[in-house]
Formats: structure tokens, sequence, C-alpha cells
């Protein structure tokens, strides 16, 4: 039987890749790829030049579940499988929970191979409490469902139960999210916002709500982008 390795890639600068990592990538009989392309790009600067990669299967939200009868009948027929996301670690905001739920059921080993990751990242950076702290993953598209999320965080405001929280937001609505955000707890929550993290362009913009939305002005936002928020004063 076959092992199912769950491999960290780099959220930009590609040294973030482990020895591990490229150790697994060559060794593994097949990729699943959120994107083959890039994967396949990422695997021509990682690998040792005399290395072939694998095969490369795409694997995303779309046809996750189509794939996994086939991925699984070659695990249990013995194939080592990667599963690799376009940046940071698989399975965090990202195709694979229900994969890895199926392995573990049908008695395949999932082995996790650690690294880069944006969210934890972000969170260790920012300067705000990291003893507790909730990944929201990405905000939903739609203000009304956002605005009901953070309202069920205002009695928490300098609680003891108070956790950091840290989610992904598209640059495009990253001005009506701050917003909501200033409308919703005023000053008293602390923000970070993290953008294009360990790359060339990388930036971290800090301060309460109305603060961090003058700091932007008018400029137009692009890249990753990471917030964190805090809800305790101290």
């Amino acid at each position: 039987m076959g092992k199912l390795f769950l491999v960290a890639t780099p959220i930009g600068n590609l040294s973030d890749i482990t020895f591990r990592a490229i150790e697994t990538l060559s060794g593994v009989d097949l990729i699943l790829a959120e994107d083959t392309r890039k994967t396949g790009r990422l695997l021509k600067e990682v690998l040792p030049p005399e290395k072939m990669p694998p095969p490369l299967l795409s694997f995303f939200e779309d046809n996750e579940e189509k794939r996994q009868p086939e991925i699984l009948a070659r695990l249990l027929g013995g194939d080592d499988i990667a599963l690799v996301t376009n940046a940071g670690t698989p399975a965090i905001a990202d195709p694979g929970f229900r994969l890895v739920r199926a392995c573990l059921e049908a008695g395949v080993e999932v082995v996790g191979i650690p690294g880069p990751n944006a969210a934890v990242t972000a969170l260790s950076v920012s300067g705000l409490p990291t003893d507790k702290f909730l990944f929201l993953g990405f905000l939903p598209k739609k203000t009304g469902k956002v605005e009901k999320m953070f309202q069920a965080f205002t009695d928490l405001v300098d609680s003891p139960l108070s956790p950091t929280l840290v989610f992904y937001e598209s640059p495009y609505r990253l001005i009506k999210t701050l917003k909501l955000a200033k409308e919703i707890f005023d000053s008293q929550a602390k923000v970070v916002v993290c953008r294009e993290l360990t790359k060339v362009h990388e930036e971290k913009i800090i301060g309460n709500p109305k603060e961090v939305l003058t700091k932007l002005g008018d400029k137009k936002i692009k890249g990753e982008v990471t917030v964190v928020l805090s809800l305790k004063r101290k």
C-alpha cells in the first residue's frame, strides 16, 4: 500500500522549500497539483536537474470528488502520491481534506511534509496576540455574511476567550472588509494587513481599521492578502 504525502510548497520565495519536500517530490509516483502548470514550473526550479519530475495530475476543488476513486485505487495498489497546492500547505483553505479523510478511512497512511503557510506566517510577524487564534480561511464574498461573522465576535472584545482572527481576503474586497471592521469594532480592533508575504514586494500595514484604511488611501491593492485582527486592547 502506498502513502499520501501532503507537501507544503513556497508561498513566494522559492528558498523556503524544505529539503524533505524536495526529497518527497522527487521520489513519489504521482503528484496531485491544483494547477499543473504552476507546479511544473516549481519542479523545474527546485528538483535536481538530473531528476525527471514525476507525472502530474490536476486536483482542484471542482474535480476533487471525481478524482478520488482513481487516486485511492492507486494508493491501495502501492503508489506513493504527493498532494501540493499552488502555494503553502495543502488542505488548508485549499482542496484536500476530503481526500485525506477518505485515505484514513481506507487505511492509507497520510504523511504531512510541513512548510510554508501564509496564515501562520502573518500571525507570527503581526505583533498581535498568538496564544489563541482562529483561522477563518477565505471570507465569504457577500458583505452580509462577513458582517454576521464579525458580529459574532463583538461580545469577545477584551475577553479572556478572545482569539486573534486570521483570514485571507481578495485585494478587490479588502477595503470593503476593513470598512466593515471599522464600523463593527471601531478603534477597539488592531489590524495587520500582510500583502505578498515572502515576495519581493512584501508589505505590512498596521493600525486600527481606520488607520489602516487611511494608510491604504486610494492605492490599488494587488497580490495575495492575509489579514490579522485582534480584539484585545492590550
